[in-house]
């Protein structure tokens, strides 16, 4: 039951759980079995009221389906999915659209995607995008990826591309440390290299080499296999000029004891000597250590604990993707001096997600479906636009080099095809296959968006002088969006396809106008003039960014 169709349980709620000056105590969690949605806007619309906030507005059906349809499957809707869901008068139609994308072949894709821009800024290769694949497909679980990538087994065939990750980070072990605090724990600790961090109390020099030493003893053999040695001890100068040997120690101060060597017999020292040696020439991989200290960095990082670094953080990048801003900001500054902003929401979804499994498909549909989700991003409103830190308005998200290059490819296709191939079951997973291999290349060309992100002089230049947009994208032909608007003899209904193939809405009055008489100006050449209309929306703010 939603909190908005039933008045009294609001009411009910917010006598139940007291308020500190109009924010919720943390220790005063809602109950495990309400729905991810209703958490969300519960926390949320506590502190707008705290703030004297009123939100934006509800998108209508025309954003709400090019919003979601990017962030759960990674590329615009067809022009067949936005009418149909447009017009559809069932009451229960956004529950719907969310649990098909959710259930469709382009879910599993748009995850391998968004892991691999996370991990490998998007430039992995073949064979480690394919096992992503694969395991989106079986539905397989962060903390079994985080397993899989600290514990490689390079020697399988099926899981040796998971090897990738270290493989590429292993000539350099602050890259290795660095990139898996940050990544999976939400913990930029590279600050605390040579000092204790100057601002965050949390990090020591101890903090960071104690990170480092869990990979102080991976590296490539001769045959560029990765191996980790069994013995090697990692040290670190203070500030202070004094010298000392790190000890094993994870973020949460978790001191970690290993066997010492010299507490081997001399054959159980000979037998890890002879491995060293041989690992190091060994035309296949090597045999695990006998003691991994990787190993044990899951061991520390994957304890049950809905309070872990692990779990918040997964939470949180989860949440920064679907909302543009995550409930701790930076992403990797997960520490005392930079609180979450709604921290018991925070702590709430994370408990849920440790009980229900790492189930990402259950929390991207709670968050989508929430009324903070629906926000529009236009503040029309008196007054100044509200902090982004309040999720009162829509955050306006530049799309992802493989979003942008998949959406450019449905945008140019010919609505017809599209819409035969989605409706044919056999038909879709085969040309969102193709699709993806045909978008890769051209995401290649594109930057990975970060904080403040512009269109570059680069992605400027490719739509303006390119071939492949003139010679592809905007081919007049029938397999293109710009020879079916050539064929199309009444010019309203043809601008109005172009409006729904690339941005996804009907024209407003003034657009349908505009366009029509910059057409009806030039019936000498028109497929020119279709052509460079198309292509006016496709380098429009609003085709590149998700609002």
């Amino acid at each position: 039951m939603r909190f908005d169709r039933c008045g009294f349980l609001i009411a009910l709620l917010f006598a139940t759980w007291p308020l500190a000056g109009g924010r919720l105590e943390a220790a005063d969690l809602l109950p495990p079995e309400t729905s991810i949605a209703d958490a969300v806007d519960f926390y949320v619309e506590a502190v707008q009221r705290e703030s004297q906030v009123t939100p934006a507005p509800e998108v209508d059906d025309a954003n709400f389906i090019r919003r979601v349809t990017l962030d759960l499957a990674g590329r615009i809707p067809s022009v067949a999915e936005v009418r149909d869901y447009v017009q559809s008068t069932e009451p229960q139609k956004k529950q719907q659209l969310v649990d098909r994308l959710l259930a469709s072949p382009d879910f599993p894709y748009h995850q391998r995607n968004e892991v691999d821009a996370l991990l490998m800024a998007g430039k992995g290769p073949g064979e480690w995008r394919d096992w992503l694949y694969k395991a989106y497909s079986e539905d397989r679980r962060w903390p079994d990826l985080f397993r899989s990538l600290m514990l490689p087994k390079e020697a399988d065939a099926v899981e040796k591309p998971a090897v990738t990750y270290l493989k590429t980070r292993a000539a350099n072990i602050d890259d290795m440390t660095n990139d898996t605090s940050r990544l999976f724990f939400g913990v930029s600790i590279n600050c605390a290299k040579c000092h204790d961090h100057p601002l965050v109390a949390d990090w020591k020099q101890d903090h960071y080499f104690g990170m480092a030493s869990f990979f102080n003893r991976t590296y490539l053999t001769k045959k560029q296999f990765l191996a980790e040695r069994d013995e090697g001890q990692l040290k670190f100068r203070t500030k202070a000029g004094e010298e000392k040997q790190a000890r094993l120690l994870f973020l949460t101060s978790a001191d970690i004891s290993e066997p010492s060597l010299a507490e081997k017999s001399d054959a159980e020292r000979q037998k890890v000597d002879e491995k060293q040696k041989a690992d190091n020439d060994r035309e296949t991989p090597p045999e695990p250590a006998f003691f991994s200290r990787r190993a044990q960095l899951v061991d520390v990082a994957l304890r049950p604990d809905s309070n872990s670094f692990f779990t918040r953080s997964f939470v949180n990048r989860n949440f920064a993707r679907i909302f543009g801003r995550g409930l701790v900001t930076p992403l990797d500054q997960m520490h005392s001096e930079n609180e979450p902003s709604h921290p018991e929401l925070l702590q709430w979804l994370a408990r849920d997600v440790e009980s229900h499994g790492y189930d990402v498909r259950r929390l991207l549909r709670g968050l989508v479906l929430s009324r903070a989700y629906g926000r529009s991003s236009r503040w029309e409103q008196a007054g100044d636009r509200p902090a982004d830190r309040l999720f009162a308005v829509a955050a306006v998200r530049p799309l992802t080099p493989m979003q942008f290059a998949l959406s450019l490819a449905i945008a140019t296709g010919n609505p017809a095809d599209l819409a035969g191939q989605q409706a044919a079951a056999d038909q879709w997973p085969n040309r969102r296959r193709d699709l993806e291999n045909q978008a890769y290349g051209f995401a290649q060309q594109l930057e990975l968006p970060g904080e403040n992100f512009q269109v570059g002089v680069s992605e400027a230049l490719l739509f303006a002088n390119g071939g492949q947009i003139a010679n592809e994208y905007l081919r007049d032909s029938g397999d293109r969006l710009v020879g079916v608007l050539k064929g199309q003899s009444d010019r309203n209904e043809m601008i109005k396809t172009a409006f729904l193939s690339v941005l996804s809405r009907e024209p407003q009055s003034e657009e349908l106008a505009a366009v029509s008489q910059y057409l009806a100006e030039r019936e000498d050449r028109s497929a020119a003039a279709i052509s460079q209309f198309v292509w006016s929306l496709l380098t429009s703010s609003e085709f590149r960014f998700n609002y």
